[in-house]
């Protein structure tokens, strides 16, 4: 599959426009978009591990390097300008050493998929994650440069999704992996998904926030018990259920048979 032009640049994103008084006392938002923007500017990191773990296939390696790392960069970087216009007196960088300094330990290459064929599953997993994410960003945020910004990215990461969907077809082609062992592997790194990444980065932004005062459990299930009732009422189900069921190719009947099961099983995890 060929590398496209990067879509967006940073310099489109109106920052100078962005409506502080929507969003400056918004400290859910706060957290969110800040620990998002951890996590993308990091993909330099996970790029290298997915780089080792799938060298030898040269199309996959070079779209990684050359669409997949700077567009997930920029993201980072986008959000992360965004963070320090809308709030300026959080300091971005203490936290995010805070977040890297713990986060770093989940991304080694032993911790991907047991065969090529299920990593490009597991990634799309993934991607599902963030495209769904920032779709609901997108259509929920008052402010009007964040609906821009998330709404750039939630693209990106179909994008991507559909990437990882083709290397995905690519290897289990080669492999002849059973419906039944991807489905096993759809379903775990479902359950695994936000879930290092968000406490690392919750953890970095309390410290800044409250310096002094540890992120105990109390705490960290005060935001959880947040973040879910913000997903219940928002949440695109029917969007990831769709795209979580296509590696699967059951199959338009079995399809719609199967999506409302899942997006019940979705909204029953999310409380």
């Amino acid at each position: 599959m060929k590398t496209t032009p990067i879509a967006w640049s940073i310099d489109d994103i109106p920052y100078t426009a962005l409506e502080r008084d929507r969003v400056a006392d918004d400290l859910y938002c706060l957290y969110t978009v800040a620990s998002a923007s951890f996590v993308e500017i990091t993909s330099d990191l996970y790029t290298r591990n997915l780089i080792e773990y799938f060298r030898g296939n040269a199309e996959v390696i070079d779209w990684l390097e050359h669409q997949w790392e700077p567009e997930e960069m920029q993201h980072g970087r986008a959000l992360r300008r965004y963070v320090e216009t809308a709030w300026p007196d959080f300091d971005w960088e203490a936290a995010y050493r805070i977040f890297y300094e713990e986060y770093e330990r989940y991304c080694r290459v032993d911790l991907l998929g047991p065969t090529p064929a299920l990593e490009m599953a597991a990634r799309c997993v993934v991607e599902t994650g963030t495209a769904t994410f920032y779709r609901m960003l997108a259509e929920t945020s008052n402010e009007p440069v964040l609906r821009q910004l998330t709404g750039n990215i939630s693209r990106d990461e179909i994008g991507h999704y559909k990437h990882f969907y083709g290397y995905f077809r690519d290897y289990r082609e080669r492999e002849g992996t059973s419906r039944l062992a991807l489905a096993r592997a759809l379903w775990n790194r479902v359950r695994e998904v936000d879930d290092e990444d968000m406490y690392c980065a919750v953890k970095g932004v309390h410290a800044v926030l409250t310096p002094g005062v540890p992120l105990d459990e109390k705490i960290y299930d005060s935001f959880r018990r947040y973040r879910e009732r913000f997903l219940r009422a928002h949440f695109p189900f029917d969007m990831g259920a769709r795209m979580i069921l296509k590696p699967l190719e059951l199959g338009p009947l079995t399809s719609r048979l199967v999506r409302p099961a899942l997006i019940a099983v979705a909204r029953h995890a999310v409380g």
